[in-house]
């Protein structure tokens, strides 16, 4: 059957519930969101006070940080209510989500209640990380148990990308199909098929991730701050590595998963790793639980220099300073990019940190290779679950490839660590790696046909480095790509993915090649962000050393390279995601289509290093304004709020506010809610634009601009929060020259004006600022330490 999801039921609005109605929301489902009466509302008639508690829940969410929506209008598709009221409203929803506490008793009472009002053939799943699937449904009619399944979203659901899909012996096929390609196509989750195992996938192998390193780091005698440095980005991880992670899930609830899988996993041949260290047990005795109890392995306190965060001694439970760290082999490998290169360095490092490496690793592998089949019949599954679901940026699989299966498998036997046996049969068989890349394609070893198999949907995740077989061209900080079909696909990699002299070289080249061999270019990378902008180093560089001239000649080959993406032969359309900034966000205002993925976070920051966006970014909002002035409002309306965007480096916080920006264009670019789906969108709307017949634009001569209509009501503003106290002095300096650039300078009267009249005054101000001392000590600032001063 063709099923469509119009309306959707949260039974249940704590903190997962709650999120998962602003998820749904946030892609333009109608949302019902329901909770208890609160105690002592039984009597009352006033709505708000029977919806009381789902109110105040969602609206916590709503003011979250991180925000749990796109936009804030999202809410508008939130009706709110009580499970005594408002149950018989599920009737009309096509996908009903239990989110409710986990107590089997607890869950089946509310499926007994919701089979009274659910219309046959209505989906019914539950958010259970605990409760084996196929209990909740004992008790059910045929049509609920063919119709339920266990669909676990991953705290907070707008960011973490994965979603268990986890069917029993009785749910539909057809069922699970759809949740799939839903969960992918729709929620932009990274959808993993589960069996019906203690904690499923993410969290079997997530918090054993977590046992093994408390139990190392008992052995190597390591503190908390020493693992959470050897356990964060520098191997790939998030941020908050081990114990601040454990912080913000719970220690808690971190406990009672480790003791979860130890009571019910009795062949699990690694149990004793859940058993709870003597210290662990203290700290939850001291209901010291993390975020939620206010103090954990982490406590934040106030000091006379502001507030510190003090570590948890764990052999005299006492809070102190923290101490950073000093591995050699840490500090050896910070400055290599690649990350599997710096993992292949660490696990080979001779001092304590390669120790603890070795450990951690052998552990991990041995008790991943013993997972098959029991919980997932296909490794890629179990990679999959671990970087959507605890931010890993490569799987456990793929790093053991990194580090070399056979030398590894070699090693951990003779350290005294097991490896399921049909390691050894795939290496005896010939097989040396559980992924290969063939034809473009990433093909996974098949334990039960010992044979590679194509991930299966692969064609519509389109990875770069996946085609170095049909790399074109590169230099040392760029490559271009046949991605097939007749397109090309460009990316660079450097520090944050900054935009230098080489990524510039390489862009036009690849618009070159592209536009003499392909259809058209896509632009993306496989990085962590598109890129955070340019290189201010160079800049600050050329401008402390008043090379004014290479500076100019370095603002030119950046404005020339912009307009050669808008004005190229060919169809250039760009997948930005994660940070797109500055010149990262200049390159998508000059795309012939921008395919988004939903988390980009967009804008033009330069005024925060005491710049103006000098590589074509002002004049295009100055373009864009002009081309929206409308004839019911103030003509100056449209240029103030394109003005102040860039006036205050506002950044959109989604790609969806990025259209309320004005960066991204309403009913011509795209969001993609997939994150690893963007490049191959981008790819399909390279070969539309060109099916359609595309001829390449003229640069514009009709720009329309204010003059100094628009530059006295923008000189008025800027005056007014200067002496509010709002700006500093250079604010309004800096501020001053933006709007002479994007109202075209001291034009008498309102005018028509070309692109490189406005390209040319952008240039003379950026080149004027980067002259000026403050600004110079704005970059300095950020080069130090990641953030601008106000002066």
């Amino acid at each position: 059957m063709k099923r469509s999801i119009r309306k959707v039921a949260v039974l249940g609005s704590g903190v997962m519930g709650s999120r998962i109605a602003c998820h749904f929301a946030g892609i333009g489902v109608q949302v019902l969101l329901l909770d208890m009466v609160p105690k002592g509302a039984e009597e009352s008639t006033r709505p708000n006070e029977r919806n009381k508690l789902v109110n105040d829940a969602l609206l916590a969410a709503i003011k979250s940080n991180p925000s749990p929506v796109f936009t804030k209008d999202v809410a508008k598709r939130i009706t709110t209510g009580n499970f005594t009221d408002n149950l018989k409203d599920i009737a009309g929803c096509d996908w009903i989500i239990e989110v409710v506490v986990e107590r089997l008793d607890i869950k089946q009472m509310i499926y007994e209640q919701v089979e009274k009002y659910r219309k046959p053939g209505t989906l019914i799943t539950s958010n259970t990380s605990g409760i084996p699937i196929h209990m909740m449904a004992e008790g059910r009619s045929d049509d609920f148990k063919k119709h339920f399944c266990g669909s676990h979203f991953f705290n907070p659901p707008r960011y973490l990308r994965l979603l268990e899909i986890i069917p029993t012996p009785h749910t539909d096929p057809e069922v699970v199909d759809f949740l799939m390609e839903f969960g992918d196509l729709y929620l932009g989750k990274t959808t993993v098929l589960c069996k019906d195992t203690p904690a499923f996938i993410a969290n079997r192998i997530g918090v054993f991730s977590i046992m093994s390193i408390f139990h190392i780091m008992n052995k190597l005698g390591l503190s908390i701050d020493e693992v959470d440095a050897l356990t964060g980005p520098i191997i790939g991880r998030p941020k908050s590595a081990t114990f601040r992670t454990a912080d913000v899930v719970g220690i808690d609830t971190l406990v009672k998963v480790a003791k979860g899988v130890a009571d019910n996993c009795p062949a699990d041949e690694a149990k004793e790793i859940f058993t709870i260290p003597s210290w662990l047990e203290t700290v939850v005795t001291n209901n010291w639980l993390g975020d939620k109890t206010g103090q954990g392995f982490f406590k934040k306190t106030k000091s006379a220099t502001g507030k510190e965060i003090l570590t948890l001694n764990l052999e005299t439970m006492e809070y102190g300073a923290r101490v950073k760290p000093k591995f050699a082999s840490i500090e050896a490998a910070k400055p290599v990019e690649d990350l599997k290169q710096r993992i292949k360095m660490l696990s080979a490092a001779p001092d304590k940190a390669g120790e603890f490496y070795k450990l951690f690793h052998y552990s991990l592998f041995s008790y991943i290779s013993h997972r098959i089949p029991e919980i997932s019949d296909e490794i890629y599954r179990l990679d999959d679950a671990m970087m959507a679901g605890f931010g890993w940026e490569i799987g456990a699989f793929e790093t053991w490839d990194t580090i070399g299966v056979a030398k590894t498998a070699e090693a951990m036997k003779a350290a005294g660590y097991k490896v399921a046996a049909w390691v050894d049969e795939m290496l005896a068989g010939g097989a040396t790696s559980f992924y290969k890349v063939e034809a473009g394609k990433r093909l996974y070893y098949d334990v039960a046909s010992k044979s590679y198999k194509a991930i299966p949907g692969g064609e519509s995740f389109i990875i770069l480095k996946n085609h170095t077989d049909k790399l074109v061209w590169k230099n040392s900080a760029c490559k271009l790509y046949d991605i097939g079909d007749g397109v090309a696909g460009f990316e660079w990699s450097t520090k944050m993915n900054s935009i230098g002299g080489e990524v510039l070289e390489g862009l036009n080249k690849a618009i070159s090649v592209a536009e003499e061999k392909f259809k058209g270019l896509v632009i993306a990378n496989d990085g962590t962000n598109f890129s955070a902008g340019a290189n201010v180093g160079m800049i600050f560089m050329l401008a402390i050393e008043q090379e004014y001239d290479e500076l100019d000649m370095a603002i030119r080959m950046f404005q020339n390279s912009m307009m050669r993406v808008r004005y190229s032969s060919v169809p250039v359309v760009t997948a930005p995601h994660g940070l797109s900034l500055g010149g990262g966000c200049e390159i998508n205002l000059h795309a012939d289509k921008i395919c988004a993925a939903a988390e980009t976070y967009i804008g033009l920051v330069e005024l925060g290093v005491g710049l103006i966006p000098g590589g074509g970014g002002t004049k295009e909002f100055a373009l864009r304004a002009g081309d929206d002035l409308h004839e019911d409002e103030p003509e100056t309306v449209t240029l103030k709020n394109r003005f102040f965007a860039i006036a205050t480096a506002k950044v959109a916080t989604s790609a969806q506010e990025a259209f309320d920006m004005g960066i991204l264009r309403k009913g011509h670019d795209e969001v993609v809610m997939n994150i690893g789906r963007r490049i191959a969108e981008a790819k399909k709307s390279v070969i539309e634009i060109y099916d359609q017949g595309y001829s390449m634009p003229q640069p514009r001569k009709d720009v329309k601009v204010m003059g100094r209509l628009g530059l006295g009501a923008m000189y008025a503003g800027i005056n007014g929060m200067w002496r509010g106290g709002y700006a500093t002095d250079h604010d309004a300096l800096v501020a001053r020259k933006l709007a002479y650039v994007m109202c075209g300078g001291d034009l008498s009267d309102q005018s028509l004006v070309s692109e490189q009249y406005l390209l040319d005054l952008e240039r003379e101000a950026f080149l004027s600022l980067c002259g000026e001392k403050k600004t110079l000590e704005r970059i300095q600032s950020v080069l130090k330490s990641g953030r601008p001063i106000r002066n």
